[in-house]
C-alpha cells in the first residue's frame, strides 16, 4: 500500500476539509524551463529513465551524494542501468522533498503504490514503459493529464517563438502555453526594446531574471529594464541569491543547470530598495515577484514588499514562492510563514514548478498540501476562526485565483 493516502501531509481535521476544496483546481504554471519543442512536438518519452531523470539536476545531484558513478547519471550507460541507480538512491533520501516528488509522480500519473528501491525498479519500470506506448502519455498528454490551464516557458531573448506559434494552431490541445522573457544581464544591448515588442506579439507578458549580485551595473540594469516592463504592462519576477556553477571541472564538461549550484549570501537589501525606489519615482514599477534562494533573507523580501505596494493592485509587490532548495516542506512553510507575519499570505499567488519536467506538476498537489496543513493548524490553535467560507475562499485564490487575476490570464 502507498505512503501516499488522501491524507498524505494533511496533519489536521481542518487541513484535510480544505484540501478537498483545492485540489482538483486548475494549474497556472507561471515558471518553469520545459521545452516549448517538445509540447509542440508532442514528444513521446522512450523510457522512464528520460521522463524522471532527463534533464533533472535534482536528482542527478542526490544521486552522485550517494556514490554513483557519472557515467550512470550524465553518462553513456545504458538507460536501465541508469534508472536502477537512481531506484537504489531512493530509499536513501530519508526527509528529501525527492522521495515525496517521485513517489506523488509515480501514483498520480502510473497509478503505482510500491515504493522505488533496488527490488521494485524493474517492475516499476516496465510498468511506466508500458505506458508511455501510449499516446496520452506523450507530453501533450502529460500536460492534460496534470489539469494545466497556463505555462510559461523561459525563453532567450533572441528565440524565434516558433514553437509557442506552433502550439496555438494545435487542436484540441487546450493549455495556454506564453513565453516569459530571460534576458543576460551581462548582456543588454540596444535592440532590446525591439524584442520586447517582437515576445509581446507573441503573447509574452512575464519576465525572470537570475539576480546573482547587486553591483551598481545591475542595479542599473535592472531599473533599465524595469521601465520597459512597466511601459508593456508585464510582471517582473526577480529570483536573487544563486551561486551558479561552482564546481569548474563539472562545468566544463557538463555545462550549467547540471546540480553544481548553491545558496548565495551576498548583501540585497539596499539594492532592492534602489531597484524598486527608482522605479517608483517615475511612476512605472511593474508588478514584481522577488524570490530569494537564501532563507536568510525572507524577512528582507517580506517588509520590502510593504514599501511599494499599491496602485490598487492585490499584493502587486509578491514575495514568490520558496525558491529551488527551498521548495520543500520547511523552506515553503518559512516563507508563507514570514509573508503571513509581515503581509498578506491571503493575496499570495502561489506555486509554480521551477522544472524541466512534464511529471513534477505534482509539485502543485505538494504546496496545495503544506498550505492546507499549515493553514489548519493556525486554525486548530485557535489563532484563527474556524470559518471555512473565508478559509476556502483564501486557500483556493493562492492555490489558483490570484495567480489568474495577478497575470490577467
Amino acid at each position: 500500500m502507498s505512503f501516499i493516502t488522501n491524507e498524505f501531509m494533511l496533519k489536521n481535521k481542518t487541513a484535510v476539509e480544505l484540501y478537498e476544496h483545492v485540489k482538483d483546481l486548475p494549474i497556472i504554471d507561471y515558471h518553469c524551463h520545459i521545452s516549448p519543442k517538445m509540447i509542440a512536438e508532442n514528444h513521446k518519452f522512450k523510457n522512464a529513465y528520460e521522463l524522471f531523470l532527463g534533464g533533472d539536476h535534482y536528482k542527478w545531484r542526490q544521486m552522485r551524494t550517494n556514490g554513483v558513478d557519472e557515467r550512470y547519471i550524465t553518462g553513456d550507460a545504458d538507460d536501465y542501468d541508469k534508472w536502477m541507480e537512481f531506484a537504489k538512491t531512493m530509499p536513501m533520501l530519508l526527509g528529501n522533498p525527492l522521495y515525496h516528488w517521485t513517489h506523488l509522480e509515480l501514483k498520480r500519473y502510473f497509478d503505482i503504490d510500491e515504493t522505488l528501491n533496488e527490488n521494485t525498479a524493474k517492475e516499476i519500470w516496465d510498468k511506466i514503459n508500458a505506458c508511455l506506448e501510449k499516446d496520452e502519455y506523450r507530453v501533450q498528454g502529460l500536460i492534460k493529464m496534470s489539469n494545466v490551464e497556463t505555462i510559461c516557458t523561459t525563453d532567450a531573448p533572441y528565440d524565434t517563438l516558433e514553437y509557442h506559434r506552433q502550439i496555438k494552431g494545435i487542436a484540441g490541445f487546450d493549455t495556454k502555453v506564453v513565453p516569459a522573457f530571460r534576458p543576460d544581464l551581462t548582456k543588454i544591448n540596444s535592440d532590446f526594446p525591439e524584442r520586447l515588442d517582437f515576445f509581446h506579439e507573441n503573447g509574452c507578458r512575464l519576465s525572470d531574471h537570475a539576480v546573482d549580485s547587486m553591483d551598481d551595473d545591475t542595479i542599473e540594469k535592472l531599473v533599465y529594464l524595469g521601465e520597459e516592463y512597466a511601459k508593456r504592462g508585464w510582471v517582473w519576477q526577480l529570483h536573487i541569491g544563486a551561486l551558479r556553477n561552482n564546481n569548474t571541472r563539472m562545468f566544463e564538461k557538463l555545462g550549467p543547470d547540471t546540480g553544481f549550484d548553491s545558496v548565495n549570501d551576498f548583501q540585497i537589501a539596499e539594492g532592492l530598495s534602489k531597484i524598486l525606489d527608482s522605479l517608483d519615482k517615475k511612476d512605472m514599477l511593474p508588478k514584481t515577484i522577488l524570490y530569494t534562494l537564501n532563507p536568510k533573507d525572507n524577512y528582507v523580501l517580506g517588509t520590502m514588499l510593504g514599501n511599494f505596494q499599491g496602485g490598487g493592485v492585490k499584493g502587486k509587490i509578491q514575495f514568490g514562492s520558496g525558491w529551488w532548495f527551498n521548495d520543500q516542506r520547511d523552506g515553503m512553510e518559512s516563507q508563507m510563514r514570514a509573508l503571513a507575519n509581515l503581509g498578506m499570505l491571503s493575496r499570495f499567488v502561489g506555486m509554480l514548478t521551477d522544472s524541466r519536467s512534464f511529471v513534477s506538476y505534482t509539485r502543485h498537489e505538494y504546496f496545495r498540501r503544506i498550505l492546507c496543513n499549515l493553514t489548519g493548524k493556525w486554525v486548530e490553535d485557535g489563532e484563527y476562526p474556524r470559518d471555512m467560507e473565508t478559509l476556502k475562499k483564501i486557500a483556493e485564490g493562492i492555490c489558483y485565483y490570484n495567480a489568474k487575476n495577478y497575470f490577467d490570464f
